[in-house]
């Protein structure tokens, strides 16, 4: 089958895709349609927590698909594997945070919070940051500081502000009794894995108090251990008033939730909000096996330590090719390669396919790494072996003028 033939052909193209066709998976290795093997750095942006094919996964799945998929008239009916997820998820979430509800996507998670915090609150004005990303509903999009947030479609939103992530000086100027919710992430993900000075957030949470306001956190891209531990903010300890979930909560499957506290879901009337799929016994299943798995087997513990190893091995290669990596950072298995500018974002993308790496290229020219969870550290070593080989490919070119590493090629 010309599989990238009917894709042109009849799929609607919104992105640059790469000439890579993918059959299958297996933990953090994928093959092509040619059979060659690919070490995966991307965990599908994030949401194979598991790596692929995990036997939890299809276990939950091959289970529950045999029960029930999708409940009569949807969440008007009650779901066992739902309650399952919901008293799981209860001893873990950051103090507070008791009434949850489940989504589809990051997105959707997103886009509910800010809507229910006007709701709560009766207040129209949103503070996110610059360099944010929230997802791509008119909303949410509306709330990204990034520099593609689709201008040329979206109205201009009176009620949104923007702040410079981590100066707490330009938001303690800008929050007020106006001011609905701030919403921020503990860790930018699209923005290159920036990651805010200590006691930043703690303090965000004290003028939202001082102000009324409510202190939504994203953690679509950082929970479920993916920074070293459960939440990101489990750290310091920040308490969110509204804390939205999504990418490795379920391995892979499309699936979501945010969390309130008792006080901001009093405000949420009957009829306030609603999805077809959301909480399906199905995906809910298969969240509780993985969430399970992740307890159980200390796997935040793992990804702090195997982060930690990360970064040495990054800061390596930094030193090694001084004129193409301009920083590296991260926290646990959210990892970045700061290479200053787009052009080199896609030159590194291109070289570690070639040598069988496959990387997340980023915004703000930024190449970010995000392999699943369960990453050991042999398939580290061979994933940083790999990446130097695309970086000398990368600074020996033509286009380089001179080898990266000082020594000529």
């Amino acid at each position: 089958m010309d599989t990238v033939g009917i894709e042109e052909q009849y799929g609607l193209s919104v992105c640059k895709r790469q000439e890579l066709v993918i059959e299958r998976g297996e933990g953090n290795w994928v093959w092509d349609q040619t059979g060659r093997r690919y070490l995966d750095f991307t965990a599908g942006w994030g949401v194979t927590c598991l790596g692929h094919a995990h036997p939890v996964i299809l276990e939950a799945l091959s289970n529950q698909a045999g029960k029930i998929i999708q409940n009569p008239n949807s969440g008007f009916t009650y779901s066992p594997a739902r309650a399952a997820l919901l008293l799981r998820l209860q001893a873990l979430l950051p103090e507070g945070l008791s009434r949850i509800y489940f989504a589809s996507s990051g997105a959707e998670a997103n886009d509910a919070a800010v809507k229910l915090a006007r709701k709560v609150t009766g207040r129209s004005e949103v503070i996110a940051a610059k360099k944010s990303f929230h997802g791509r509903t008119l909303s949410t999009l509306s709330l990204s500081g990034g520099a593609e947030t689709g201008n040329s479609f979206l109205p201009v939103v009176s009620g949104n502000k923007f702040v410079e992530y981590g100066n707490l000086q330009a938001l303690a100027a800008l929050i007020s009794e106006r001011t609905a919710a701030v919403i921020l992430e503990p860790v930018q993900g699209e923005g290159g894995v920036r990651i805010p000075p200590p006691g930043y957030l703690k303090t965000v949470a004290e003028l939202c108090r001082a102000t009324g306001s409510l202190l939504i956190i994203d953690e679509v891209q950082t929970g479920f251990c993916r920074t070293g531990k459960f939440f990101a903010i489990d750290e310091e300890q920040i308490e969110a008033d509204i804390l939205t979930m999504g990418k490795g909560i379920a391995g892979g499957l499309p699936f979501a939730a945010f969390a309130m506290t008792e006080k901001g879901a009093a405000g949420v009337q009957k009829g306030d909000h609603g999805g077809t799929y959301c909480g399906n016994p199905l995906v809910c299943a298969v969240s509780d096996a993985v969430v399970k798995f992740l307890v159980d087997n200390r796997i935040a513990d793992k990804v702090w330590d195997t982060g930690n190893q990360a970064l040495k091995s990054l800061q390596q290669l930094a030193e090694k090719y001084p004129s193409l990596i301009h920083n590296v950072r991260g926290k646990g298995l959210m990892l970045a390669l700061d290479v200053g500018d787009d052009d080199g974002v896609a030159a590194i993308t291109q070289a570690c396919m070639r040598h069988g790496l496959l990387v997340t290229p980023t915004r703000n020219g930024v190449v970010r790494l995000l392999p699943g969870l369960l990453l050991n550290i042999a398939e580290l070593d061979e994933g940083m072996q790999r990446l130097d080989l695309a970086l000398a490919d990368v600074a020996c070119t033509p286009e380089s003028r001179s080898c990266a590493t000082g020594s000529g090629c």
